[in-house]
């Protein structure tokens, strides 16, 4: 039942047995008490996952395998126990998908050794979930634990097949469903052992952060990093995986250094968990200004929630009041300004202006007076109102007014 409640709060779809969330919950000894049943017998066989495919920003396509209900439930009861084994042994510099660790922290750390060297390796898995090799993966989870009963449903999981679009029903020979409850910490346990471990083992002069398959690497100098590049692809290689090409970049961290290098440097900038980096004038501790290397707002982000706030069609809810439709986005407004507003806060204006000018076509098409008018008097009269309630929406109450 506890593990039932965390996958209610996280939501989802329904998988190949079209049975919600909301129908388990309302009988619960009918579709829970048979999964707790077979999983302490060892009889539990998960259903196929169902693949969702969705549109990535760059226009390619990525696949996602969403198991049932049931099978996410019991994929939460072994992620608990295992959880409390593999957390505690994982390396430090590991952020995702781990409790009380976030992507703020991965930033602040990355900031922090960037002052530090001079060089990033900005390093980009090819189709991660999907290439994972099952008798490494297996092998990996020996490292941490020799329970019989966690291997036996992990490699269930693993194994368990896959419903395309078309209905057909095909057998998975690698990878893990990416939306599964424990694909993530099963990555988190292969990674550390392919990658964490054998860094600091072999490469302990360099630093690094990674953040599930997203993984920067530090160095003090160009040949460093291009030793370091090549020994993880080698790595890499001997564990089933690859480096995207093109993708996976040694950036130079440009900022106040003394010495900088004696050749042209092709890449100064690179995107790390929706955020940019590259050389900005940053303002220090004794109000002098300077060239540091700092993240900010990503343009892929920004054009991500300038869609979302388009594909909403707030202009069209004339229906509404403004108070009604400060409560429609403020959700998520609020989520942006606390991921995103952490660092640079400012950067975050050309976001809300898209929005204010977005609430400014609503009032265009709700006020008659205004219809004929430049669009300026409509903006104008938002203007006089956020004077008047500046926190009747979220991005005004931090000063992202018209």
């Amino acid at each position: 039942m506890d593990a039932f409640k965390k996958v209610r709060s996280n939501k989802g779809a329904s998988g190949v047995d079209k049975l919600s969330i909301q129908e388990v919950h309302s009988r619960p000894m009918k579709y829970l008490y048979p999964v707790w049943n077979r999983l302490a017998s060892g009889s539990y066989y998960p259903k196929p996952v169902r693949e969702v495919e969705i549109l990535k920003t760059d226009g390619r396509i990525r696949k996602l395998g969403i198991p049932t209900v049931q099978d996410r439930t019991a994929q939460m009861v072994i992620r608990e126990e295992l959880e409390q084994i593999v957390d505690k042994q994982f390396s430090k510099n590991s952020f995702g998908y781990r409790p009380n660790k976030s992507a703020h922290h991965a930033i602040k750390q990355y900031r922090k050794n960037c002052m530090e060297m001079d060089w990033a390796i900005d390093l980009d898995i090819k189709s991660f979930f999907d290439e994972i090799d099952h008798d490494l993966m297996l092998k990996a989870l020996n490292h941490f634990t020799k329970e019989r009963h966690i291997h036996l449903y992990v490699k269930r999981w693993l194994e368990a097949p896959v419903q395309k679009k078309d209905g057909k029903i095909y057998p998975r020979s690698k990878g893990t469903p990416q939306g599964g409850v424990i694909s993530p910490l099963l990555a988190n346990i292969f990674l550390h052992v392919v990658f964490d471990k054998w860094i600091e083992i072999h490469h302990p002069e360099v630093k690094f952060e990674r953040y599930a398959d997203d993984i920067i690497i530090h160095c003090n100098n160009f040949k460093q990093a291009l030793r370091t590049l090549e020994a993880v692809k080698a790595r890499f290689k001997q564990c089933k995986l690859q480096i995207k090409d093109g993708k996976s970049n040694i950036v130079y961290c440009k900022r106040n250094q003394k010495k900088h290098p004696p050749f042209k440097v092709h890449y100064v900038t690179f995107d790390f968990l929706g955020f940019t980096f590259k050389p900005r004038m940053v303002k220090g501790y004794y109000g002098n200004f300077h060239l540091g290397f700092t993240p900010s707002i990503s343009r892929k982000s920004q054009k991500r929630i300038n869609q979302t706030l388009f594909k909403l069609k707030l202009h069209r809810m004339v229906h509404l009041r403004l108070p009604d439709l400060a409560g429609i986005i403020a959700e998520k407004v609020r989520g942006w300004i606390h991921y995103y507003g952490k660092v640079r806060m400012s950067e975050l204006h050309c976001v809300f202006r898209f929005l204010n000018m977005r609430l400014a076509k609503w009032v265009r098409n709700k006020y008659r007076r205004f219809r004929r008018k430049h669009w300026f008097y409509a903006y104008k009269w938002l203007r006089e109102t956020a004077k008047h309630y500046p926190s009747l929406f979220v991005h005004w109450q931090y000063g992202f007014t018209p």
